[in-house]
């Protein structure tokens, strides 16, 4: 149950960070307001890790942390890239069913096994994610067919790269020791600020686009570290689809200060991801 909690907090926080990095990416440069996000992911879990870990970590869980980095970073790009070709809801959805189908996929071949209410709270959360999301019209993103193609093809490239995250962060460390989230967000944050000097785009973007990454920033370190610890208190393949619920927050934060309507079947996927979560708790986090 604790894992449960952990992930949905980090839901919570993935999804605060997508929302103000999706309006920074709308008047700025995607890769200077990454970089930027990426510094202070970076910064934010420096405060906190020190206090909370007992252990430098292995040389394995290095790696599968550096992993995770690249994959992050990737993931976050393409999502961006993908929220400034179409609507929100068409690269989160996607973005999320991909990280969340691979992260699960990636569970079972390591070995894991749920419990059945578990299975079928896994596979409610699919379509629950779709839903949440769904545009005006009930289907999913708006814009012209151009437009969503593209920016289904970011969100399913922006699914492999988190689930790559997800799956690095599983597999380095323990839940009690935050140096891999470090190692990972320095790591992506390397990445980037070479492809910005090659691309020439370190300089930072617009007061109010850079107020935006840096919350971005913050609470996407908020939602890494309550993932690291949910995916070690309980499975891969539980937590990673739990927190891939993200885009449920986004959408509210999307109502709740931009005035987008819930309609029928974003509230159906709500109460669907309700569901799935419940049958998952009853069927055991691990």
């Amino acid at each position: 149950m604790l894992a449960i909690l952990w992930a949905l907090a980090s839901a919570l926080g993935y999804g605060a960070s997508d929302y103000a990095a999706g309006l920074a990416t709308r008047a700025a440069s995607v890769l200077r307001v990454t970089i930027l996000a990426e510094a202070a992911s970076v910064l934010t879990l420096l405060l906190v890790a020190p206090w909370v870990s007992t252990q430098s970590p292995s040389w394995p869980a290095v790696a599968w942390a550096a992993a995770a980095g690249l994959g992050g970073v990737t993931g976050a790009m393409a999502l961006y890239l993908g929220y400034r070709h179409a609507a929100f809801s068409v690269a989160g959805p996607l973005s999320a069913v991909a990280s969340a189908g691979f992260s699960v996929l990636a569970g079972l071949l390591f070995g894991e096994r749920p419990g059945a209410l578990a299975l079928t709270g896994i596979a409610l959360a699919l379509p629950a994610i779709v839903a949440i999301s769904a545009g005006p019209g009930g289907e999913p993103g708006g814009g012209t067919g151009g437009r969503q193609a593209a920016g289904a093809a970011y969100g399913l490239a922006a699914g492999a790269g988190f689930a790559v995250l997800f799956i690095g962060l599983n597999r380095s460390g323990s839940g009690h020791d935050l140096w891999p989230p470090v190692i990972a967000n320095l790591i992506g944050l390397a990445a980037l600020c070479l492809a910005g000097a090659v691309s020439r785009q370190l300089r930072p973007p617009s007061r109010q686009a850079s107020r935006l990454a840096v919350l971005a920033g913050v609470t996407g370190a908020a939602g890494t570290a309550c993932y690291f610890v949910a995916t070690h208190e309980g499975l891969l393949a539980v937590t990673a689809v739990i927190t891939s619920l993200y885009p449920g927050s986004t959408i509210l934060l999307a109502r709740v200060l931009l005035g987008e309507r819930l309609t029928t079947i974003r509230l159906a996927g709500l109460g669907l991801a309700a569901a799935a979560v419940a049958l998952i708790a009853v069927g055991g986090a691990g």
